[in-house]
């Protein structure tokens, strides 16, 4: 892969990894880091894609499992963010609805930012995550119900 060809894979699929880094780990500095961790692993595939689609499902494969790893690392598990720590400025929520799900268990917000924000099928959702489409359904509707709860209002399908 060329130097032209990695810059439009990346200019392509940069703002959609780090969207699903973010939503999964809700850190912006992890976000990065699983970032520019995919698009290495990406370069250094080197079996070529049948299409975009592909591509864009393999990377994301490679952003949920990278995220993942990360959650259940030991230096997750055992040390506290800084802005935790520190409770030196507190932030004011920007998007009352971007906040109720960033509060979902990981689960539910993946497939709820993966259907909403970036317009994936149930059935795309079910290939990414490596689910049923039966569970994406189930996980789905269980995420409306909690944001139902948090926001008192339906959101639409």
């Amino acid at each position: 892969m060329d130097t032209a060809q990695m810059a439009a894979v990346y200019d392509r699929m940069k703002d959609t990894v780090y969207r699903v880094a973010l939503s999964y780990c809700r850190n912006v500095q992890d976000a990065e880091d699983i970032t520019h961790d995919v698009f290495l692993a990406r370069f250094r595939h080197e079996e070529p894609f049948p299409d975009d689609e592909s591509e864009k499902a393999w990377m994301l494969r490679v952003t949920v499992n990278r995220c993942k790893n990360l959650l259940k690392s030991f230096r997750r598990k055992f040390t506290v963010p800084l802005e935790d720590a520190a409770q030196v400025c507190v932030t004011q929520p920007e998007h009352e609805i971007w906040d109720a799900v960033n509060a979902l268990p990981a689960r539910y917000r993946l497939v709820i930012h993966l259907y909403y924000y970036e317009g994936y099928s149930v059935s795309e959702i079910g290939k990414i995550t490596g689910r049923s489409e039966t569970a994406v359904q189930t996980q789905l509707y269980r995420a409306r119900k909690l944001l139902k709860q948090t926001l008192g209002e339906e959101i639409e399908p």
